[in-house]
């Protein structure tokens, strides 16, 4: 959704963004274009292969200081943009969930179609690993991290399987174990199917990386970075992780907060955002068809007033 990202962004010549996820450095390498030669972006990624990748395809704009680059996950960005004087910032994007690199890459076990290790970290200096889960975690933890993040019903069913299977050392074995405890059927409409064990996986992995309670953590901290005027994008690949960005911008465009408890009761406050994306923007029909992956991407934008 490079286009859309852009637009969405509204970009300034000469104006200082955050991109929240280098990945591949596509959206960071668009940013700078559109910024124009005074431009700035700082880009950060919990994933030291990501700088590496980046650094290589944008070496000119890093050698002039128009490109900083850290090792760090986006929920510690004011940290990082403050220590550098990076402040205020024009815009902040945030890609979420898992880079193409990352998929493609057995090693790092995030993938149902390559067989590799139970890993499914995004910084690989962390220590909780998908196979510490499966391997050593109580039935019922597992079974409420599958249903609470995977939004899995046949959670329990799965987590009793895993347990009496156990231990698992690779993507294939936990997938074949997840098939055989559902019978192997592929769910969902006829045109997205989906493996039975891939909402097992989206679980594991949101529950190694603590992905949602990094991105509830992140938020404030975007609108906080951002100036008058200034655009948060951010793309999300699950229901998740749109429901909590959803929430928090119709939150911080408010202006009156209702008090549950009381019926005429609330909160007068001044609204922080506008947002600029009543529907979600979704992928066109000739970006799903080049990258499966983009079906379930969803941008939402807001400004801050």
């Amino acid at each position: 959704m490079l286009p859309e990202v852009i637009a969405a962004l509204d970009i300034r010549p000469g104006g200082k963004y955050i991109d929240g996820t280098l990945g591949g450095g596509g959206h960071t390498q668009a940013i700078l274009e559109a910024a124009g030669p005074t431009g700035k972006v700082l880009g950060l990624d919990a994933d030291p292969a990501a700088l590496t990748r980046v650094a290589t395809r944008l070496e000119g704009p890093m050698q002039d200081g128009r490109l900083l680059m850290r090792h760090a996950n986006f929920e510690h960005m004011a940290q990082v943009a403050q220590a550098l004087d990076f402040v205020p910032v024009d815009g902040i994007l945030l890609d979420l969930g898992v880079s193409s690199y990352q998929f493609d890459t057995p090693a790092r076990g995030f993938s149902l179609m390559h067989d590799g290790p139970l890993d499914m970290r995004m910084n690989p200096e962390a220590e909780l690993t998908a196979a510490h889960i499966v391997n050593h975690w109580r039935e019922d933890e597992i079974a409420d991290v599958i249903y609470e993040y995977g939004e899995e019903r046949r959670s329990r069913r799965i987590a009793r399987a895993i347990v009496r299977r156990r231990p698992f050392a690779t993507t294939a074995e936990l997938a074949e174990a997840v098939s055989q405890a559902v019978g192997g059927r592929k769910h969902g409409s006829p045109g997205a199917r989906i493996h039975p064990a891939t909402r097992v996986f989206q679980a594991l992995r949101i529950a190694v990386n603590q992905e949602l309670d990094q991105l509830r953590a992140t938020l404030p901290q975007c609108l906080d970075l951002l100036t008058a005027g200034g655009r948060l994008a951010v793309i999300s690949f699950h229901s998740l992780e749109d429901r909590i960005v959803k929430q928090w911008m119709q939150q911080e465009s408010r202006t009156f907060i209702p008090d549950a408890a009381h019926p005429f009761g609330g909160t007068e406050q001044a609204a922080r955002l506008q947002i600029m994306t009543r529907k979600p923007l979704t992928a066109s029909a000739e970006e799903v068809q080049a990258n499966p992956r983009s079906r379930s991407a969803k941008l939402r934008v807001a400004a801050r007033l």
